[in-house]
């Protein structure tokens, strides 16, 4: 179903094969400070495109666009950029440490296709706020460029990719770089016409799902949108012929053991007038509430049905497993699926943050106390007027039931660490 094709790399031409001081963070994670910092390391940091000095106005002199747009073109004509000889898809290792153990996650780089969600081909997991998109389909306006990647699954239970991964590995990476939190990437390409094949039929078989990077895939596709119009296409029905009508994408296997996934927790401001005994009482009309009997994560390991480690203003920290007879499907109203009222992110969001707090998604002006925290121990570090809801990671498995039925789960129901560093691949739209 998803169609994946090679494509001819835009890299950083650099004597060595550390990339270090040329990546970044994700653009979306990056204080101004930040910036600072990278770009003092190196003025051809990729931050330098990724958020180029100038005004947000487009209309503006030196706008941020046409900084971008300038710099893009003059890093490709003066060689501090190059394209890749020979078409590729690219094979993207990750390795860190994680609680003790030494862990690599595998992806492979390629230009998809792009397609609106409703065609059930490229599937979102998640819900995503109202977020400006103009930014990000400014600069890829002026650059005509995929400057990051989607983050993206597949599923390979029977690990045929494996077998292509393992070859790459076996020689010399084209890249490699080390980020602030010790996690090293590599890069090699993949130019073997028959490992090329084996991943096409394999993507060709199924959909994906986007796991990081849904608002980096809408601006892609209503990019496709405007250039097909100016070029007389039309905007369903025809074959992807050109560059914009597909996407730079990492595509990570979902059955990979090596996946990980982390949960991330919920703050919320109580407001005046909170009274803690009140909340306990009610909240135990569907969760047990226990004192806990040993570290916070450790009681949230071990718990078989949705359970929270929930912290009040007082200090007071304890557990709340839902109970046997509060069923959220027959609870939580609505139309969606039993597998989505079950998700632990549903049952805090509808049984809790909403009929206790009044916090919901679909009233925006409610979310300003709601705060997401992904380290545990931080979000238990409660002000006064706060509490906190340690929470579970979710599953694969219910990620995947939930987009296979054309749903989205609640906001942050997924934390994917590390994230992709910027600044290895880009892709022209030219």
């Amino acid at each position: 179903m998803a169609r994946i094709l090679p494509f001819r790399a835009v890299m950083f031409d650099r004597d060595d094969r550390d990339f270090t001081p040329v990546t970044a963070p994700p653009y979306d994670v990056i204080s101004p400070e930040q910036r600072r910092a990278l770009l003092a390391k190196d003025p051809h940091n990729v931050v330098a495109l990724e958020l180029p000095e100038g005004p947000l106005d487009p209309t503006a002199p030196d706008n941020r666009y046409e900084t971008g747009s300038r710099r893009w073109r003059e890093w490709l004509s003066t060689g501090v950029l190059r394209t890749d000889d020979t078409p590729a898809i690219y094979v993207l290792e990750q390795t860190w440490e994680h609680e003790g153990r030494r862990i690599r996650r595998k992806a492979f780089v390629g230009a998809v296709e792009l397609r609106p969600f409703a065609d059930g081909v490229v599937l979102p997991h998640e819900r995503t706020l109202p977020k400006a998109l103009d930014d990000r389909l400014n600069l890829t306006r002026s650059t005509a460029a995929n400057l990051s990647q989607v983050f993206s699954l597949f599923s390979d239970a029977a690990r045929v990719s494996d077998a292509v991964f393992d070859r790459a590995l076996a020689g010399e990476p084209l890249m490699y770089a080390t980020d602030s939190d010790s996690v090293t990437s590599r890069v090699w390409a993949v130019r073997d016409a028959d490992d090329i094949r084996a991943l096409v039929d394999l993507l060709a078989e199924q959909p994906v799902f986007i796991a990081d990077g849904h608002h980096r895939y809408t601006t892609a596709l209503a990019y496709r949108d405007e250039r097909r119009r100016a070029d007389g296409r039309a905007l369903v029905g025809e074959e992807p012929v050109a560059a914009y009508d597909h996407v730079m994408m990492a595509l990570v296997n979902m059955d990979d053991p090596e996946l990980v996934v982390l949960p991330t927790h919920r703050v919320v401001r109580t407001g005046p007038g909170f009274d803690a005994e009140s909340f306990w009482s009610r909240l135990s009309e569907h969760f047990e509430i226990a004192d806990p009997t040993g570290t916070a994560a450790n009681e949230l390991l071990s718990a078989e049905r949705t359970a929270f480690v929930v912290k009040t203003p007082d200090g007071v920290e304890r557990l709340a497993r839902l109970r046997d007879q509060s069923d959220p499907g027959r609870i939580i109203g609505g139309t969606h699926s039993n597998a989505w009222k079950r998700l632990d992110v549903t049952v805090l969001q509808e049984m809790i943050l909403a009929p206790l707090f009044g916090v919901h998604p679909d009233e925006p002006a409610t979310l300003d106390r709601l705060r997401f925290v992904k380290e545990g121990h931080t979000a238990l570090e409660v002000a006064p007027d706060e509490i906190a809801f340690m929470m579970r990671a979710t599953a694969m498995d219910e990620l995947r039931a939930v987009a296979l039925n054309g749903e989205t789960m609640p906001q942050k129901s997924t934390y994917f660490y590390p994230k992709l560093l910027s600044g290895l691949l880009m892709r022209s739209l030219d």
